[in-house]
């Protein structure tokens, strides 16, 4: 089978691009290798999947390619003649989308919608794309359910995201392409993002540098392991989308079609308050953290907490890996990467 992914020297990418070659599939990878974050952590992740695939005589290929260019994106899947799209290429972080706007129009709408033809003119059987948490905005209901509406964005990177989905559910609804979006929340692990708290967090701490507290600690996140995104994601290859035979148009369920789309929450099913978070990584590390606390950032949100009856039901899996050994396994690899310590 011939699995492409796009943003595959992501933290996210590169996890999935090496679980589906240790199952034997055929793997093409994209990535613009952009400098939103340190090029060096993308490039050796791109390195490691270059190695691995060596020794064990896998089926890898890399391409370096923006999916805001039309003409690229299109000759890479004349060239290929992928069975499955995994779609993870996008600007990422809510804080930056304050910064260069720009960015996220491009990658997130321009280049989703380049893929988005390319699986309707190339006749893709399955198409997984990223959506996220932040999709929920100004929702005040907990847990976060697939079902509720997700009308009201606090950021511009949320805006793109739910964007995403409706995109996604017009392919489908008008090319029958199965869609399946992806609610991610708060994902952490090995080969993290250096944008994301767990690693400003660790890196602050480990160089005894202040780490900056918003909301005053007054926040809480549904942390979900990578190995558990991953084991979904995995799974869901193998299942696309399908019709809800029991849609009803006079009450619309947000998470489903008439079409094959689906949307599913990837969390934890569990929300652990910020400082919690904090006290562990200070116990795993062995070192206090120099706290500044500080206001809420404008487009962040208090507290997101994942439901996840939906993606249990359709696969039998959900995340459920507790926070004291995920962070136990991502700071393992954090001191072997930085410090080549075991």
């Amino acid at each position: 089978m011939k699995i492409l992914i796009t943003g595959v020297a992501g933290f996210i990418g590169y996890h999935l691009a090496k679980e589906l070659l240790e199952k034997s599939n055929e793997v093409i990878g994209i990535d613009n290798v952009n400098s939103y974050y340190d090029k060096k952590l993308k490039l050796d992740r791109l390195k490691q999947l270059e190695l691995f695939s060596k020794e064990e005589n896998y089926s890898w290929e890399f391409k370096k390619c923006d999916i805001a260019d039309d003409d690229a994106i299109k000759n890479i899947f004349k060239a290929i003649k992928p069975n499955i799209i995994i779609n993870l290429a996008a600007q990422a972080g809510v804080r930056y989308s304050l910064e260069n706007p720009k960015a996220y129009i491009s990658s997130n709408i321009v280049g989703f919608c380049n893929i988005l033809e390319c699986c309707k003119e190339f006749g893709i059987e399955n198409f997984i794309y990223a959506s996220s948490s932040s999709v929920y905005g100004g929702n005040r209901v907990l847990p976060f359910s697939e079902r509720v509406s997700v009308d009201h964005p606090v950021s511009l990177y949320a805006a793109t995201k739910k964007s995403n989905e409706l995109i996604a559910h017009t392919y489908s609804h008008l090319y029958n392409i199965p869609c399946t979006g992806l609610r991610l929340f708060t994902v952490y692990g090995p080969w993290g993002r250096p944008d994301m708290a767990p690693m400003i967090f660790a890196k602050s701490i480990f160089e005894n540098k202040p780490i900056k507290i918003f909301n005053h600690g007054l926040m809480s996140r549904d942390f979900t392991y990578i190995d558990d995104v991953i084991s979904c994601i995995s799974k869901l290859i193998d299942k696309p989308a399908t019709i809800n035979e029991e849609f009803d148009h006079q009450n619309p369920d947000p998470s489903s079609s008439w079409c094959p789309h689906q949307v599913f929450n990837l969390g934890n099913n569990k929300t652990i308050k910020l400082m919690d978070f904090i006290s562990i990584l200070e116990k795993e590390i062995g070192k206090k953290a120099i706290k500044r606390y500080m206001p809420m950032q404008p487009g962040d949100v208090e507290e997101t907490y994942a439901d996840t009856e939906s993606i249990f039901n359709y696969i039998g899996f959900k995340p459920d890996t507790e926070i004291n050994l995920g962070i136990k396994k991502f700071i393992s690899w954090y001191k072997e990467y930085n410090f080549n310590q075991k």
